[in-house]
């Protein structure tokens, strides 16, 4: 089977579901999203149980907040870091540092909007090391990678067609209020994303598929990533 990712919209973000010999959910996006995933599914064709694995790219609500309900749904394994993993299983989400001008503006109105997403908690099954994980037993042909910056915890997909699904590693778009991509408004720390899009590049990536925004061309964060200085990775 050609290997194919389709974007579904959760809320103000996204999740990603990828097929090829067996499928692989990237992110959950909002709570109570359940019966939207539901509807998405059947309109691609699939059934809930088509699903072998759930990666979680990070611990905030917009993106693991239907997690444990697409579980119960699916019968999928659900895999988080293991940073973030605390976070999931609380069912609150990691904490929010805003970053930048535009950051510093939307700091109120993000962090009264997180506070109010209490998802219910889920324990994964599947805890991801600093060394990722294999996703070819699920039946893709692909790897989830360690890209901490965002959060400590957040892991990004990169496939071998060179497509990376990232999380909020990066954010384009209107709902991320950017014209273009760019680095998220949120981070935990700019040079650790700057370090992890230099992993991404250097994996070939071309394709990037943000939680927030449409895809876009690997080139158009390159330069962004470059301005940061290395921290020897």
């Amino acid at each position: 089977m050609e290997l194919t990712i389709s974007r579904i919209a959760l809320g103000l973000g996204a999740c990603y579901l990828i097929r090829h010999e067996g499928a692989v959910l990237v992110d959950s996006g909002y709570p109570g999203r359940g019966r939207a995933f539901q509807r998405a599914l059947s309109a691609l064709g699939m059934s809930p149980g088509d699903i072998g694995l759930i990666v979680l790219t990070h611990g905030h609500a917009d993106h693991v907040g239907s997690a444990a309900e697409i579980a119960a749904m699916t019968g999928a394994k659900v895999a988080i870091h293991h940073a973030d993993g605390p976070w999931l299983a609380r069912g609150h989400s990691a904490p929010v540092r805003l970053v930048g001008s535009w950051g510093r503006y939307l700091s109120p109105a993000v962090t009264r909007i997180f506070s109010a997403l209490p998802f219910q908690a889920l324990s994964a099954d599947v805890i991801v090391g600093d060394g990722g994980l294999s996703l070819e037993p699920y039946g893709v042909p692909g790897e989830v990678l360690h890209t901490p910056g965002h959060t400590p915890g957040s892991i990004s997909v990169v496939l071998r067609d060179g497509s990376a699904v990232v999380g909020d590693l990066a954010m384009g778009g209107v709902p991320a209020l950017r014209r273009r991509p760019g680095f998220p408004y949120v981070a935990d720390d700019l040079g650790l994303i700057a370090a992890s899009w230099r992993l991404l590049l250097g994996r070939g990536i071309r394709t990037v598929y943000p939680g927030h925004g449409r895809p876009f061309a690997a080139d158009e964060i390159r330069t962004v990533a470059g301005r940061f200085p290395a921290r020897g990775e």
